[in-house]
């Protein structure tokens, strides 16, 4: 997906990644990618610089974890982040439901 279409959708995107089960930023990108069918492949440069702004806005926490060996950072969904996804995905659906009624279903 290019990158102006994922524009203004990447902070849903993760925070619903994340809603769950914490994870790490390469598991959240494998979650992603697994989820959408390979569509949202992202590269580390756009999943942690996002993580990292959510994190510093109260919409995400993160712990270091010690796994398979490795020292990772664990992030998981805020309070303050769960309203704001239940709030995103409501707008989501909104504005998804009026683009189709538009465009149509046969996209």
């Amino acid at each position: 997906m290019k990158g102006e279409a994922l524009k203004g959708h990447l902070d849903l995107l993760l925070l619903a990644a994340l809603q769950h089960e914490a994870a790490h930023g390469y598991a959240i990108a494998e979650r992603l990618r697994r989820k959408s069918g390979g569509t949202f492949d992202l590269p580390e440069g756009t999943i942690y610089p996002a993580l990292h702004r959510l994190e510093r806005s109260g919409l995400l926490a993160s712990r270091w974890s010690i796994g398979e060996g490795r020292r990772r950072r664990v992030y998981r969904v805020t309070r303050k982040g769960a309203k704001m996804l239940t709030r995103r995905q409501l707008e989501w659906r909104q504005f998804s439901t009026a683009v189709m009624g538009i465009v149509g279903p046969d996209v």
